[in-house]
């Protein structure tokens, strides 16, 4: 669970926050904060859903007493499976939240939800409608347009209550009978145009199996449910701002005679938008239908299963939240803000470690054949608690293929021939002279020399090297399964291409085989993490890898843009005012003197 010492450090103000300090202070709901976390169960959670689990979480932590529910809206058993209730779950508690014993679905209200329908029909506020879905949808009308009463509209309290029974006892086919509030049909908000409450599913739900063949609409369930469980801000995002008013219909209608419980506040924010991503369940969905990715937890998906595949921590993905705050408009953040956070967080937990991902032979001439030293290398720069490994050094090692360059240009500080380099805590080395393959025409082998002098990587005379390389050692490596995930989408926008899948950037992934890592490495666990040195952030791939076999998915890479630009943008120099013209200054003193 989140620290509530690291709550206390990330609170901050925003316009949710005020309102419900401001309620507060008027001692609404007796002071109290209740929140929910509401979920669907029809796919796997994603970053998008992270935004509104750390806001519905962190309120309810920031506030004495306060609680967040996790409740799943499982009306739609169309699209709902037990195997994402059970990953949701885990997604939660991943990211650092407990729901404690407040966990609910909606399924556990139906029976009172089929009262509280009753009721309304007994009022004269609701009736059953015999129009399909598709007439219902043509007598709706249009934003400048009102809509058209259902033929149905005036049917008598007893024949809907009776009709409405025939629904629940299955006596009628899907689709062919609903049961619709009657409000306004020529309201200017399309959604209090009637819409409907129940609809006929005969399908089996996860939960209640065949017990139901009705099943109430999201907006009829979702405010009841608040109210029952007692929640007292409803926090949502925009799209339901146009449907807030029939939120407090309802509520109004059905819990507002003077009761001595406050009516759950529905508030609006803005969703979270990233560039380069696409985060609607549904898209996320046909990309595993069509098998554009390996699956939900696919380390190049945005949800939380994902993410954490990939090696993404909880910590970096709060702090994203936090950094992005609440807002009331919608706006797209871009991906390198996310993957910053990634990199600050993983450059203080991770190991550092070194592995070739395009490997070179290099040859130390003057090094004993069958010597094999270790050598005492730091796990991290700037944390001693963290140890020290042995890395294996020999005459033959291997080094990154661009590190080396034959005729190199003017800045390029790595090996070329006759200059001398370091290698990672080990030796200076110089090279002689190149192995050409004679029937690819790529270099084969790099033959060194090295100063025996210069162990641990510095020279006592004091003469300097501007390039160091990582390697590993020819005789003693792991060869390991390397994933580097890149982007998914190379698109700013993806969520706006109608044929997802075809939107996939085909070089999201590409898979190395044996590549030459440190020896230790064979011995890594699931979820480990590490900075492979000079390359990028990877971490154990907990799904594929087995013992002494691990796979090695990249995180993220080194490189971070964002935090670049954003120094640039901090430390800009001010405009320079420019200079004025000489019959500007002549016009000047002229008025000067005139004065």
């Amino acid at each position: 669970m989140v620290d509530l010492n690291e709550v206390n450090e990330v609170k901050k103000t925003d316009f949710i926050r005020n309102i419900i300090e401001e309620d507060i202070k008027e001692g609404k709901h007796g002071g109290q904060v209740v929140t929910r976390f509401p979920p669907e169960p029809n796919g796997c959670l994603h970053i998008g859903h992270a935004k509104s689990i750390c806001l519905n979480f962190g309120i309810s932590q920031e506030n004495q007493g306060g609680v967040c529910h996790l409740r799943f809206d499982d009306t739609n058993p169309m699209t709902e499976e037990t195997q994402f209730v059970d990953a949701i779950q885990e997604d939660v508690r991943w990211l650092g939240y407990d729901w404690g014993d407040r966990f609910f679905f909606a399924s556990d209200y139906f029976d009172r939800l089929w009262d509280y329908a009753v009721t309304l029909i007994k009022n004269g506020k609701a009736y059953v409608c015999d129009l399909n879905d598709e007439e219902i949808r043509s007598h709706r009308g249009t934003l400048t347009e009102p809509g058209m009463d259902s033929p149905f509209r005036n049917r008598s309290v007893d024949e809907n209550l009776e009709l409405f029974d025939g629904m629940r006892q299955g006596r009628f086919d899907d689709g062919s009978r609903a049961l619709r509030a009657k409000i306004d049909m020529s309201s200017p908000n399309l959604n209090m145009r009637d819409p409907i409450i129940y609809r006929i599913r005969k399908t089996p739900h996860h939960r209640t199996g065949n017990r139901w063949p009705i099943y109430p609409m999201y907006d009829f369930a979702h405010c009841l449910s608040d109210f029952i469980e007692g929640i007292t801000h409803s926090l949502c995002t925009l799209e339901f701002e146009d449907h807030r008013p029939l939120y407090d219909w309802f509520l109004n209608e059905l819990e507002g005679g003077g009761g001595q419980r406050r009516l759950p506040r529905q508030i609006e924010f803005a969703r979270l938008n990233i560039s380069h991503t696409a985060l609607s369940k549904r898209k996320l969905s046909q990309l595993v239908k069509k098998k554009a990715v390996q699956g939900w937890d696919d380390p190049r998906m945005p949800t939380l299963s994902g993410m954490r595949r990939r090696g993404y921590p909880p910590e970096a993905i709060r702090d994203f939240c936090h950094r992005i705050g609440v807002a009331k408009r919608d706006s797209i953040v871009d991906v390198e803000l996310l993957e910053h956070c990634v990199r600050q967080e993983l450059n203080r937990r991770s190991r550092r470690v070194m592995g070739v991902m395009d490997p070179v032979r290099l040859v130390i001439l003057n090094y004993p054949e069958d010597q094999i030293e270790y050598f005492d290398c730091p796990c991290h720069p700037e944390d001693e608690s963290m140890g020290s490994r042995k890395v294996p050094f020999s005459r033959n090692i291997y080094i990154e293929r661009d590190d080396f360059q034959e005729d190199p240009p003017k800045k390029f500080f790595r090996l070329a021939p006759g200059r001398e380099v370091r290698l990672r805590h080990a030796y200076y080395v110089t090279c002689e002279k190149t192995v050409i393959d004679e029937q690819t025409g790529e270099i084969k082998e790099i033959h060194c020399l090295y100063d025996p002098k210069t162990r641990g990587g510095w020279a006592k005379d004091g003469r300097k090297v501007k390039g160091t390389l990582h390697w590993v050692s020819a005789d003693r490596f792991f060869p390991a399964t390397i994933r580097l995930y890149d982007r998914l989408f190379d698109a700013h926008n993806p969520g706006a291409e109608e044929d997802i899948a075809g939107a996939v950037h085909p070089g999201s992934l590409k898979v190395l085989d044996a590549r030459p890592v440190e020896e230790s490495l064979g011995q890594a666990k699931a979820g480990d993490m590490f900075q492979f040195e000079r390359i990028a952030y990877f971490c154990v791939d907990p799904k594929d890898s087995k013992d002494g076999a691990p796979v090695f998915n990249r995180t993220v890479t080194l490189r971070d843009s964002w935090a670049k630009a954003m120094k640039n943008s901090q430390g800009k120099k001010p405009e320079k005012k420019a200079k004025k013209k000489p019959e500007e200054k002549r016009e000047k003193k002229k008025r000067r003197g005139a004065a």
